[in-house]
């Protein structure tokens, strides 16, 4: 059987150089999905494989529609010179990531270095003043278009600026932190409210865009209460309430590490239905 699928995909005609090549191709690919990730490239790049099918049905002798078939002929001309001008920026950075680490920019992504050591300081220090707080940190898949409705700071991760960001009257205190890798890529940031009917309606805004988010994505999120003066960790839709500095550092390294251990443990301040007052 293994050898007539062989046979079949002409595994035997693949030399050293044939691997190498499809590996390179494989990894080109994979970079260019991981700029377009979480953006609206998404949707422009489905919008132009609609072109493309619809070009294909309207040719002849399938549903022959010559009109049709012509103009977007003379469309898909222009395709390539389109992708170039609105991916721009994308283009851009990749290229400027491989000119600095030409083989590395390709294999590795950058570290967390001291994210989790700012984050949890800051939040910790912030619900010592009863400073209301809202820090998300992308995962896996792309908070970009989240990113997008707030303003963009592009600024390294730090205890200094979280806790300037979250001080009352501040322009930015409103919406979230978002943090992709080491950086804040934006502050202000509005996100999805959850519509759990099991969550508790004493839980405010705050809370419940983080447990929103976590809802539409992988990300997690750490929350300041401002009346209570506590920390709450939220991930997969769930929120967990009061946690102290020790085990919020634990949670962030967890997440940022990339562990997939199950679903986390919720302890005694566990609030997935009935919340207490924050």
């Amino acid at each position: 059987m293994l050898e007539r699928l062989a046979a079949a995909v002409h595994l035997h005609d693949l030399g050293g150089l044939a691997v190498l090549d499809i590996l390179i191709l494989a990894v080109i690919i994979y970079q260019l999905l991981l700029l377009i990730r979480g953006t609206r490239a998404v949707h422009m790049i489905v919008g132009v494989v609609a072109l493309v099918v619809l070009h294909f049905v309207t040719r002849p002798g399938l549903l022959y529609l010559p009109a049709v078939h012509a103009v977007l002929g003379d469309v898909l001309l222009y395709i390539p010179l389109a992708v170039i001008v609105l991916f721009q920026n994308q283009l851009r950075q990749a290229l400027a990531r491989v000119g600095r680490t030409p083989l590395s920019a390709l294999l590795t992504r950058r570290p967390y270095a001291n994210v989790v050591e700012e984050v949890a300081l800051a939040a910790v220090s912030l619900a010592g003043k009863r400073l209301g707080a809202l820090i998300v940190l992308e995962r896996e898949l792309g908070l970009r278009a989240f990113s997008e409705t707030g303003i963009t700071l592009d600024a390294e991760v730090s205890y200094d600026l979280l806790v300037s960001i979250f001080q009352r009257g501040a322009p930015l205190h409103d919406g979230a932190v978002i943090i992709v890798g080491t950086r804040i890529r934006a502050a202000c940031a509005y996100l999805p409210l959850t519509q759990n009917p099991n969550l508790s309606r004493r839980f405010g805004t705050r809370h419940r865009a983080a447990v929103g988010i976590t809802e539409e994505s992988d990300a997690v999120a750490v929350v300041v209460s401002e009346e209570r003066g506590t920390v709450s960790w939220c991930e997969a839709g769930r929120i967990e309430e009061d946690l102290d500095a020790s085990e919020l550092t634990r949670r962030l390294e967890a997440a940022l590490a990339g562990r997939r251990e199950g679903r986390w443990r919720f302890g005694r301040h566990t609030a997935p239905a009935e919340a207490r007052d924050v």
